[in-house]
């Protein structure tokens, strides 16, 4: 069976957003930002939340960006990073999909939203 051309790109696309986040800094600095959403951090602070040089934090940034899993917004001086909630919530449908339609690995009732307040 082949495979269509939009399942194709899915697959794609979701394999470049996991490759990107198979990369430890990369792994936490969305998990600093999912702590911070929806407002976000500035660069500084999440420099200082992973520890990394700035060279070093700009890099996996644009690497975060490229794929869309990150969003940028230029405040002044500083650059606002935030989790891409569009993107985010594509890969982890993506992810889920299969184990909860037809193999049942996940019950559908585990992935309802918790509300979650700050």
């Amino acid at each position: 069976m082949e495979m269509s051309s939009q399942l194709q790109s899915r697959l794609q696309r979701s394999a470049e957003r996991l490759a990107a986040l198979g990369q430890a800094v990369r792994l936490e600095l969305v998990r600093q930002l999912l702590r911070a959403h929806p407002d976000g951090m500035v660069a500084g602070a999440l420099q200082r939340a992973v520890d990394v040089p700035a060279s070093t934090l700009s890099h996996h940034l644009e690497a975060l960006a490229r794929v869309g899993l990150v969003e940028q917004q230029r405040e002044g001086r500083f650059q606002r990073y935030r989790v891409s909630e569009e993107t985010l919530r594509d890969l982890l449908g993506f992810l889920l999909e299969e184990c909860c339609t037809s193999s049942k690995v996940v019950p559908i009732s585990s992935l309802r939203r918790t509300g979650r307040s700050k």
